[in-house]
């Protein structure tokens, strides 16, 4: 089967391959190790196959994606970085979106080396099309560039990288190109806090996380409603809830709270800021949750006789979340 993979290979080289080898090979290069891939590659393989990508026929581009995400994996991502910088620089301007996430996933991949990330660190136009991406159109390349970034963001390096470079400003520029995009933003920079309390500060000293905070207090009741799944991510750790309380979020989220009894579109938001305290309570200590904000029991009781199924159900849901330990049960029965 090598023997036939590396036959398909050399005709793709020269060019001569029609369609169904193309499929042919797709299939081949499945029933081989890696191991045997890596051995039988050559930069000419690997060079025909990204050139055949700038076909515009939709059925040759996804055979060549599907044969190189296999045949990628079998390399080293040091060899790959450093042999392939320029097909993959030109893989995130492709108009095909499969290209894209091909080439934002190995990108994700390098990252992972220790030995190949400063390659990607020293690229900085590969970074900035990375940040590009999460503006794109298909929420899949948003989603991947989001992951491909938060693994830069594991390390110190890194993070210097995204937030102490003119990368920060890509990443505001990004931001700005509509509503969705600066929510994924967002998302991003949640994804990248939660890692580390020394993350958490690179993405507070960026302002960025100060400005989720601004549009969840603020009086636009459908951004509140989607910053706080973000804020209730962020409060996951130990480090983002000592943040969100020292910075007054968690006493404003619920002076919003005490509030919705006079707002009339409360109903968008407060499911919502209920599900955080209920979180909250879970992760930290019922008792003292409770205690120290006892608007949210009130809400939850006040939900739970609501004549709005979806109120009743997030009142349930989080008596149900609240009693799923001994101290949360003990707080109920109070």
């Amino acid at each position: 089967m090598a023997e036939a993979v590396v036959e398909l290979l050399e005709r793709a080289a020269r060019r001569e391959a029609p369609l169904e080898e193309l499929r042919a090979l797709r299939l081949a290069v499945q029933a081989v190790p890696p191991a045997a891939l890596r051995a039988r590659l050559s930069d000419d393989h690997l060079g025909a196959l990204f050139a055949l990508l700038s076909v515009n026929d939709r059925e040759q581009v996804s055979a060549c994606v599907s044969i190189l995400e296999r045949l990628l994996q079998a390399l080293d991502p040091v060899y790959v970085i450093q042999n392939l910088r320029e097909e993959l620089q030109k893989g995130l301007f492709h108009p095909d979106d499969s290209v894209k996430i091909l080439t934002i996933s190995q990108v994700g991949r390098i990252v992972e080396n220790s030995d190949a990330i400063t390659e990607i660190l020293n690229s900085p136009e590969l970074l900035r099309q990375i940040i590009n991406c999460i503006g794109g159109e298909k929420i899949a390349v948003a989603k991947e560039a989001i992951k491909s970034l938060t693994r830069i963001a594991q390390t110190q390096d890194g993070l210097e990288a995204l937030f102490v470079s003119s990368l920060l400003s890509d990443l505001k520029n990004v931001m700005a190109t509509n509503d969705i995009v600066r929510y994924r933003v967002y998302e991003l920079i949640v994804e990248i806090s939660s890692v580390s309390a020394d993350s958490l500060n690179y993405c507070a000293n960026s302002g960025l996380i100060s400005e989720l905070i601004g549009e969840l207090t603020g009086d636009d009741v459908l951004v509140r409603a989607t910053c706080i799944e973000m804020v209730t991510s962020l409060a996951h750790t130990p480090h983002g809830r000592q943040y969100l309380a020292q910075q007054g979020v968690i006493d404003k989220i619920s002076n919003i709270i005490v509030g919705a009894e006079s707002d009339p579109f409360s109903g968008f938001y407060l499911p919502g800021f209920v599900k955080f305290f209920g979180n909250l309570a879970v992760v930290d200590s019922p008792q003292q949750i409770c205690e120290r904000y006892p608007v949210f029991m009130e809400k939850v009781f006040e939900m739970a006789e609501s004549h709005d199924p979806t109120m009743t159900a997030v009142a349930v849901d989080t008596l149900g979340i609240l009693g799923s330990n001994v101290e949360g049960k003990q707080v109920l029965e109070k």
